[in-house]
């Protein structure tokens, strides 16, 4: 056979690996790009998928007290439906008590306003008319820049309500064929035992339930954290804005902060001193502090372990493809994500990168532990105030050996 027509080696067959990068790139940039235009049927499906998760276990109880299935799902959906008219009806009403203030609030707004326009003219020589000018022209762009966003807003937002009222359904048809949906994943990965798949989903069922359970704790116990701080300095309405700051962490790591700015402005128009809204700031950052290092770890648990910067990077992704919507799916996903990159031996390191380095912090320590360790021991051993000490020269001529007969 000629040399130059025998078949090549597989490792010369395999695929060069700037193919195997550029696929990879077009498979990420399509899934982009569709999870993008398919946006208003995703979000209410992935939100849809949390709370199915989230109303399991209150069906699975209602079914083995004997009630069928299809009631056990409607008496769940209706049970999720009261929580939400409840809060909604608190909420209303605690912005019925805000608005009897507003006369209260425009008149000491108008005081600092006159305050602050003879503050310009004394100190930075700027007339009065000159000032109000002034900022008329930025207020008349401000307003003009935000009807358009709030145009749009309200445009997303009414298509948004009206594709969120299928949330109810999705979840009663996800509840009612979860078992038909493990059954499709089954035949679908034929080539996977049963039972890692069975493993598989059943820690992506805990991640979500542990994150939602644990996420709802945690934002009573921020609530009643912040409302405690916010009545002892006095502040109207403390327990609304609270509670209000506690449930914007489902924005992590900003929403606090975000919360905290409402009775903050409140705070300066209604207060005697500025140093109020600097209080409110400083006991909702404190609040913010105890919950990212203490409540939220001890709460959820190690079961959501994504580390700090995936977190982060995460939210920026989510924020820019979804908004408000990506920045609350952001972290539960990125969880899922994890639990399936660490099933698939591929894919497993991505998964440790996303992941917390605790076992690997914990093996630096104890490395430098035993370092220090040994060099103590090195330190106390005898021969050390004998190593500076001048060799003694060996015996025979020229300060060599003597010679050893064979014998000995």
């Amino acid at each position: 056979m000629n040399p130059t027509l025998r078949p090549l080696p597989n490792k010369d067959r395999e695929t060069p690996i700037y193919l195997k990068l550029a696929s990879i790139l077009v498979a990420v940039i399509a899934t982009v790009y569709i999870l993008f235009v398919l946006r208003e049927t995703i979000i209410p499906l992935a939100f849809s998928v949390l709370l199915a998760i989230l109303l399991h276990p209150v069906c699975t109880w209602l079914e083995r007290h004997r009630v069928p299935r299809i009631g056990a799902i409607l008496l769940s959906i209706l049970a999720l439906f009261v929580v939400l008219v409840v809060l909604i009806y608190v909420v209303s009403i605690q912005i019925g008590s805000f608005a009897e203030e507003l006369p209260r609030i425009t008149e000491k707004a108008e005081t600092i306003l006159d305050q602050t326009l003879t503050m310009g003219e004394r100190y930075l020589n700027i007339s009065r008319s000159q000032q109000v000018s002034e900022a008329k022209k930025y207020m008349i762009n401000a307003l003009s820049e935000g009807r358009a966003v709030l145009l749009n807003t309200l445009v997303t937002t009414t298509g948004a309500i009206s594709t969120f009222i299928l949330i109810p359904l999705y979840i009663f048809f996800l509840l009612l064929y979860r078992h038909f949906f493990r059954r499709f994943i089954h035949k679908a990965f034929k080539s996977v035992p049963n039972d890692q798949l069975n493993l598989l989903l059943k820690k992506i069922y805990e991640v979500i339930k542990s994150y939602l359970s644990g996420l709802f704790l945690v934002i009573l116990i921020v609530g009643v954290l912040n409302s405690i701080g916010l009545l002892i300095l006095g502040i109207p309405h403390a327990i609304f804005f609270g509670f209000l700051a506690g449930f914007l962490i489902l924005i992590p790591y900003i929403g606090i902060l975000i919360g905290s700015v409402l009775p903050a402005l409140l705070s300066v128009v209604t207060m005697d001193s500025p140093w109020y809204a600097v209080g409110v700031i400083g006991v909702m950052s404190f609040v913010q502090f105890l919950e990212g290092n203490f409540i939220t770890p001890n709460i959820v648990g190690s079961k959501v372990s994504v580390n700090p910067l995936a977190a982060i990077v995460a939210l920026f992704l989510g924020g820019q493809l979804w908004g408000l919507a990506g920045l609350i799916l952001a972290l539960p996903v990125t969880a899922i994500l994890k639990v399936i990159f660490d099933a698939i031996p591929s894919l497993e390191p991505f998964g440790f990168l996303l992941g917390e380095p605790v076992h690997e912090v914990a093996e630096e320590q104890a490395e430098m532990r035993k370092e220090e360790q040994e060099t103590r021991e090195f330190k106390k051993k005898p021969y050390r105030k004998y190593r500076n000490k001048p060799r003694k020269k060996p015996d025979g001529p020229g300060g060599q050996l003597p010679a050893v007969s064979p014998e000995g």
